[in-house]
């Protein structure tokens, strides 16, 4: 597929069929996280990868609307470190969009559905992915093939027009 391709295709996808990815493809996936820009090169992540389905049906219950994660053929947890100051929050925060953003069209790119979620239950998410005291799992990103159609690069996208959302040299 081409880049446009997978970007236009892109869309959160919430069910799944019981296909698993290929390792090869996850890895792929995976690396694309990896490489994605990051502020100074800081990078602030890790990534947690959860493939077993009992695993999966417990991680699903960190946020309320991530019920489809126990659905999923894999869900990666990105993880972060538990900061102090709002600058390095910030800062995280940015680069993991940028990480999420790479990890979602990469698996596009694949044929591999995504849809991203958050984590309230820390608690929770600590335990289930053995994290250390000083991390905590800032989203889930939970990967499978679209059970309901394939991706395909979307004609009319639900965005807001275009000539809405770009203004040229002011607003």
């Amino acid at each position: 597929m081409e880049t446009w391709d997978a970007i236009t295709s892109r869309r959160n996808v919430r069910d799944f069929t019981d296909r698993p990815i290929p390792d090869e493809d996850l890895r792929r996936i995976l690396e694309a996280g990896r490489r994605a820009p990051s502020s100074r090169n800081w990078q602030p992540w890790d990534f947690v990868v959860v493939t077993e389905h009992a695993q999966l049906a417990e991680l699903s219950k960190v946020w309320r609307g991530a019920g489809y994660v126990a659905g999923s053929a894999a869900t990666i947890a990105l993880v972060v470190g538990v900061y102090d100051g709002a600058d390095e929050r910030e800062r995280a925060q940015y680069d993991l969009g940028q990480a999420t953003m790479a990890i979602m069209v990469t698996a596009a790119d694949l044929g591999v559905g995504s849809g991203h979620a958050a984590v309230a239950d820390q608690d929770l998410a600590r335990q289930v992915l053995g994290l250390p005291a000083d991390r905590e799992c800032a989203y889930l990103i939970a990967l499978g093939y679209p059970a309901e159609r394939p991706l395909s690069p979307l004609q009319r996208p639900d965005r807001r027009p275009f000539d809405e959302v770009v203004h040229w040299g002011r607003w």
